[in-house]
């Protein structure tokens, strides 16, 4: 999980940035973007991060204040299912890498993303397929961002309590879109996303 950090500090680059997102598949919810530059990737307080889709929620919130403490510096962006509507999911995507980046509090001298390189950046990038299961920066990004976005669809389910949001976190299960045929879309749902654009009609 650490080699590529291992190759990056051997040619001298210590500030090495993970970054990763959670919410790309929902129909519903924000999407969030976490970027975030480790003390020391080889740390054994960070022995358990693995990609969050691989933890289960009780670790992955036992990590969370782990990560954090172990990082030199973090940022999260949320970027709202409106803003998803407005300028599609993979450029809000793109764009999110570059605000979490350009939040950091340090500029890093490497930065290592999830699936999808950073283009027009002042320092070199390197997006890698898996990214969150090969390289622990971005594992430790994936654990932040999932944790926060859970938290938030949290709030969303007493915010629009009938649809929920606790469990599914805005995903398209059955008991969700069972839900909002009987309730409506909400504010949160992504109208651009075919299966609630197909309920619109």
């Amino acid at each position: 999980m650490t080699a590529i950090e291992q190759t990056l500090r051997d040619a001298g680059m210590t500030a090495i940035a993970g970054v990763d997102e959670a919410g790309r598949g929902p129909c519903a919810g924000p999407l969030v973007v976490v970027a975030l530059i480790l003390k020391d990737p080889f740390s054994q307080a960070l022995a358990k991060v693995r990609d969050s889709k691989e933890l289960t929620a009780k670790t992955r919130e036992n990590l969370y204040d782990v990560i954090l403490e172990q990082s030199l510096a973090h940022s999260i962006i949320e970027i709202s299912s409106e803003e998803i509507d407005r300028d599609g999911l993979h450029q809000s995507n793109l764009d999110g890498f570059r605000r979490a980046v350009s939040a950091l509090e340090i500029t890093p001298d490497y930065v290592l993303t999830d699936g999808y390189a950073i283009e027009g950046m002042s320092m070199p990038t390197l997006g890698i397929w898996k990214g969150d299961q090969v390289a622990l920066s971005i594992s430790a990004a994936s654990v932040i961002a999932k944790v926060y976005r859970d938290r938030i669809m949290i709030e969303m389910d007493a915010k629009y309590p009938g649809y929920g949001f606790a469990s599914h976190k805005g995903y398209s299960a059955a008991t969700h879109m069972a839900a909002i045929r009987e309730r409506g879309v909400t504010p949160i749902h992504r109208r651009s996303f075919a299966n609630i654009a197909e309920l619109l009609h």
